[in-house]
């Protein structure tokens, strides 16, 4: 493959990022790719700069050091707005609803850089079409569903963004079994329609189940990469995330 082609198969491109809490380094000298269509996973302990990483990709954080690449486009340093224009959506940990809006609200909010009424209403029917129970609580105020629901609810709301690549932090996080299973469920039907994620998530099994690469983050450095086949099968992951 030709460096054209490797760009144009390559979504998201992180060369040497180095992110800083203060003097805090957070994530220290990052290499990272995810190829479109692809399902990448980021696993790793409670501290390991995970999130501090996301924030970083969406704009939440600025870099003191390396670039990052979508498409082929330089980032690095732009703002959240700017980076979700050009088909990145963010949802972060803990959800982070309007609680004080109905679900039909949040859902509009996805939509905000489109005005064609008939392709934001063909993207509300998708998403309800993946996710039934939000079609039943439209009129219902966000914050009164449950965590799973408050879940698939900002899933959907950036998937009324139309993004080209969805970064998906601690999806199951706080979640009841049966909801987790939901949820890695929708991320399977995601990954069959040919959807580019990032996925950063403490349930290693189910992360590594899923994905296609995988990348182990320990104190803020990349330690392990590779299929997640691979990865799930190495001596240090099985004992440290998987209970080998």
């Amino acid at each position: 493959m030709n460096g054209e082609d490797a760009r144009a198969t390559c979504m998201l491109a992180v060369e040497r990022l180095t992110v800083a809490y203060g003097r805090t380094v957070a994530v220290q000298g990052i290499d990272l790719r995810v190829e479109v269509g692809q399902v990448v996973c980021l696993i790793g302990a409670n501290g390991a700069g995970k999130t501090t990483l996301m924030r970083a990709l969406s704009g939440l954080l600025r870099p003191e050091a390396g670039h990052i690449r979508l498409e082929g486009a330089d980032i690095t340093g732009q703002p959240p707005h700017r980076i979700a224009a050009l088909g990145m959506r963010h949802v972060p940990e803990g959800r982070q609803i309007f609680a004080g809006l109905t679900v039909a609200e949040n859902l509009a909010l996805g939509a905000w850089l489109e005005d064609e009424s008939a392709e934001i209403a063909r993207r509300l029917e998708q998403v309800l079409a993946l996710f039934p129970r939000l079609r039943e609580r439209l009129a219902q105020m966000a914050g009164s569903m449950s965590g799973g629901e408050q879940q698939m609810l900002a899933l959907g709301r950036a998937l009324m963004g139309a993004p080209r690549l969805l970064l998906l932090d601690e999806p199951s996080m706080g979640l009841a079994p049966l909801f987790v299973e939901e949820i890695f469920g929708i991320i399977e039907e995601l990954k069959r329609e040919g959807r580019t994620i990032l996925l950063v998530e403490q349930n290693a099994s189910a992360a590594l189940e899923v994905a296609d690469y995988a990348y182990v983050l320990e104190t803020g450095r990349i330690v392990l990469q590779g299929p997640a086949v691979q990865v799930a099968q190495d001596p240090a992951v099985l004992a440290a995330y998987l209970g080998g």
